[in-house]
C-alpha cells in the first residue's frame, strides 16, 4: 500500500515524496461546547488517519491533490486567499506559517484520509496537523508539538473562519495511545486519563448527516454563550477576568436566570453542567466505574439535545438504540453536533451485538444502516523522512 501511494505521487508530480506525515481523527468522550467557553474536555485521538505526502519545490507554487475530493488545486504560497472548500485548510496552514516568520516556498502535496469530512471526527484538525507536521519535518523548523497545535488552531479560526476552541488541534497533536486527555482549554494544561481498553470499548456510528460548522450553527452558539458571559459580567456574577462561561458557578447561574431569556438560560445551563460532567467522568474512569460514566454520557446527550439544541433526529435515534442495547453503558453525540457521529461506551465483548442493535434500530426509522466502527485511542501526529 505504501509503495503504491509513493508510486501515485511520483506519477502525478514527477518524483517521489520526501516526507510522509499522519495525524488522527478524534472523538470527544465528554465536554462538548465547553472548549470555547474556557472549560474542560475529555477527548482522545482514534485510529483513523489523514496522511500527507510532500516534496519541496524550487518556486512558491503549492500543488495539492486530494484523493478523497479527487481533484488537484494550486496556489501561491506567498499569497494564500480563501476560496471555500477543503483547499482553505491547506492554505490556512501556509498563511499562519508565513505570518509567524516562515519563508514562503512551494510544495507538491498529496492528501489521503480515513477520517470522513463533516462527521464530527475532526477531519479538519487532522489535515492541518498532518500538513504542519510534514512541513515542520521537511524544513527542519523543530516546532514543539504544542506550537504546531497553536498554528493549526490559528489556521482554522483566523483563516478558514470556524470559531472553534482548541480541543481538536490539541488532542490531534498531543494524543497518546490508550489514553484520554483532560484538557483545560483556558490554561491549555493537559492531563492523561488512562482508557482501559481491556475493560471498555468505544463504538462510533455515523448518522450520515454532514455539517459545515463555518456555515453558522457553531457561530450562533458561540455568540449566544458570549452574550450570557457579558450579562454575567455586568451583573457581577463573573469578574471581567473570568476565562469564559465555564467559570460560572451553578448557584450563580440560578441567581442570573431572571436576566436571561429561556434560550440563553438553556445554553448556559448546558455549558456549566457539561463542564462538571468532565470532572466527574475523569473520577469515574480512574476507579473503573463505567456505569457512572455511562450515566454522565446520557445526561450530556439530554443536555445537548434539549438545552443546547445541536442534535438531529438521526443522532437521537442512534443514541436511543445504543442506550437500549445490552452491554452499552451510555451514548451521546460526539463533536459539535448538527450531524456527524454518535459515540457509545460498551463492554468489549458486547461491541458486535451492540453495533448490530444500533444499526437495526436506525434502519427501522431511516431505511438505511449506518456505518459503525470500533475505535481505540491512538497516538497524535507524527512524521518521517522518506529515504531514497
Amino acid at each position: 500500500m505504501q509503495t503504491e501511494r509513493f508510486g501515485e505521487f511520483r506519477s502525478r508530480f514527477g518524483g517521489p515524496p520526501e516526507v510522509v506525515a499522519r495525524a488522527p481523527g478524534r472523538v470527544n468522550l465528554i465536554g462538548e461546547h465547553t472548549d470555547y467557553n474556557g472549560g474542560l474536555v475529555l477527548p482522545c485521538a482514534i485510529d483513523l488517519d489523514t496522511r500527507v505526502l510532500l516534496r519541496a519545490r524550487s518556486d512558491r507554487t503549492v500543488r495539492v491533490f486530494s484523493r478523497e475530493w479527487r481533484e488537484e488545486r494550486a496556489f501561491d504560497a506567498s499569497a494564500p486567499a480563501r476560496r471555500g472548500g477543503w483547499i482553505d485548510y491547506v492554505q490556512g496552514v501556509f498563511a499562519v506559517l508565513r505570518e509567524h516568520g516562515v519563508t514562503a516556498r512551494g510544495f507538491d502535496i498529496a492528501i489521503e484520509s480515513d477520517v470522513p469530512p463533516g462527521a464530527g471526527l475532526s477531519s479538519s484538525a487532522a489535515l492541518e496537523l498532518a500538513l504542519l507536521t510534514a512541513i515542520d519535518r521537511r524544513l527542519e523548523l523543530a516546532l514543539a508539538a504544542e506550537r504546531r497545535c497553536e498554528l493549526a488552531h490559528a489556521a482554522e479560526v483566523d483563516f478558514v473562519g470556524v470559531p472553534c476552541g482548541i480541543m481538536d488541534q490539541w488532542v490531534v497533536g498531543l494524543a497518546r495511545r490508550d489514553t484520554l486527555l483532560r484538557i483545560d482549554c483556558h490554561t491549555q494544561s493537559v492531563r492523561p486519563v488512562v482508557f482501559p481498553g481491556d475493560r471498555v470499548a468505544l463504538l462510533i456510528a455515523d448518522s450520515g448527516v454532514r455539517r459545515a460548522l463555518s456555515a453558522g450553527g457553531l457561530a450562533k452558539r458561540h455568540g449566544e454563550c458570549a452574550e450570557v458571559l457579558e450579562i454575567a459580567r455586568r451583573a457581577g456574577a463573573l469578574p471581567e477576568s473570568a476565562p469564559g462561561l465555564c467559570a460560572l458557578d451553578p448557584d450563580a447561574l440560578e441567581d442570573l436566570a431572571p436576566l436571561l431569556s429561556s434560550r440563553l438560560l438553556r445554553r448556559a445551563r448546558h455549558v456549566v453542567s457539561e463542564n462538571r460532567r468532565v470532572e466527574a467522568s475523569c473520577r469515574a474512569l480512574e476507579v473503573g466505574d463505567f456505569a457512572s460514566v455511562g450515566e454522565l454520557l446520557r445526561e450530556g446527550m439530554r443536555s445537548l439535545r434539549e438545552d443546547f439544541e445541536v442534535s438531529t433526529p438521526e443522532l437521537d435515534r442512534l443514541c436511543r438504540s445504543g442506550d437500549s442495547a445490552p452491554g452499552v453503558y451510555g451514548s451521546r453525540l460526539t463533536g459539535a453536533g448538527f450531524g456527524g457521529c454518535s459515540l457509545h461506551l460498551v463492554e468489549p465483548q458486547a461491541a458486535g451485538d451492540a453495533a448490530d442493535s444500533i444499526a437495526s434500530g436506525f434502519a427501522r426509522e431511516f431505511g438505511r444502516r449506518p456505518k459503525i466502527q470500533l475505535v481505540r485511542p491512538a497516538n497524535g501526529a507524527s512524521s518521517r523522512v522518506i529515504r531514497g
